[in-house]
């Protein structure tokens, strides 16, 4: 058994986070102490290290609560699960996309000369969408 502080040393989810978790139903609300202290299996330190790996590859909350039920059923193909992996992907790509695109925009308007903020470049696009070249 892991108290909430353990639980936080060993996953690197901190206290606050392991509450909201348990709020959200991600994890099980754990057994309490005779002084209610909250007190966590193996079970779930696999789970909040599940979550927590899942958060650090951006899945959302929605996402890892459909993965965590698809992890209780075992016999299931893993398409499903696959599904959800493959979404995110794309989701991260199109972000990607957008990051491009917005650098190439701040790189394009931060190579001002200008030796005057009236004619500052960075100025003067913040000012006006229609001057960047590209949309973002």
């Amino acid at each position: 058994m892991f108290s909430i502080g353990e639980l936080s040393k060993r996953t690197g989810v901190k206290i606050p986070t392991i509450r909201y978790y348990e709020q959200m139903g991600l994890i099980e609300p754990p057994q309490r102490s005779e002084g209610n202290q909250r007190r966590y299996t193996r079970d779930g330190l696999r789970r909040l290290s599940f979550i927590r790996h899942s958060r650090d590859l951006g899945f959302t909350i929605e996402d890892i609560k459909g993965l965590l039920e698809l992890s209780q059923h075992p016999e299931k193909p893993c398409r499903d699960a696959h599904e959800i992996a493959v979404q995110h992907l794309k989701d991260v790509q199109s972000r990607i996309g957008k990051l491009r695109r917005l650098e190439r925009e701040l790189k394009r308007i931060s190579n001002c000369d200008a030796g005057h903020i009236a004619d500052c470049a960075v100025i003067e696009t913040l000012a006006d969408h229609s001057l960047c070249e590209t949309e973002h």
